[in-house]
């Protein structure tokens, strides 16, 4: 029972990890356009990014990813 309770906290720990990371490419991404497009407010841009996998960071990155080898913001 203790090994299950260590993956599953270590399993945690990666997802919030991995979560903190795909943020950080996120608002880089969002830097960047906010700075293209003076007095469009970051929040728009963010949303804009990530509306077509809202719920997930996973998909959200997965999406942005296959965005920019398609075309540039």
């Amino acid at each position: 029972m203790a090994m299950k309770q260590q993956r599953t906290a270590r399993l945690e720990e990666r997802i919030e990890e991995l979560r903190a990371e795909i943020d950080g490419i996120i608002d880089a991404r969002v830097a960047r356009i906010a700075s293209e497009s003076p007095g469009v407010p970051a929040g728009v841009i963010r949303n804009l990014l990530t509306a077509r996998a809202p719920s997930c960071r996973c998909a959200q990155y997965i999406e942005l990813c296959s965005r920019e080898t398609k075309a540039p913001d």
